[in-house]
């Protein structure tokens, strides 16, 4: 039991692991594996986090009662899971731009990501690359 126990604290973190600038370098995602076994990442950093004074808040949600939730530390990448040495699928991302979830797939490429959205098949999306970053 202490074995084990002692594996899992110096098991090395997956490659997608970490924080990644987006391609506007408007924010940081801190992306990591959770007791599910699935891959999720949320903001925690904005190049600009206020507006008029206050926290941005997701106000393009659909839904209208999460719409004062703070961009800060939204859960924007969900469920994904690894596919191979480099690929991650049948996650989702949400766009606070505009408020809208898509499909994703992730590609790792060293020190950038490549993040697919997507709607129904992932020939019809677009690919943003995020950076490795501190």
């Amino acid at each position: 039991m202490i074995f084990s126990f002692t594996n899992r604290a110096f098991a090395q973190k997956d490659q997608v692991e970490g924080l990644w600038l987006n391609e506007e370098k408007t924010a940081k995602v801190n992306i990591y594996l959770a007791k599910d076994g699935k891959y999720y990442g949320k903001i925690v950093w904005l190049k600009d986090p206020n507006k008029d004074g206050k926290p941005k808040v997701d106000e393009k949600n659909p839904k209208e009662n999460l719409r004062n939730t703070p961009l800060m530390g939204l859960l924007i990448l969900k469920g994904f899971e690894k596919d191979g040495s480099a690929g991650y699928e049948d996650g989702t991302i949400y766009d606070p731009k505009n408020g809208k979830t898509y499909d994703c797939k992730m590609t790792f490429k060293g020190s950038t990501l490549d993040i697919r959205g997507y709607v129904g098949i992932s020939l019809i999306g677009r690919t943003t690359t995020w950076t490795r970053t501190e």
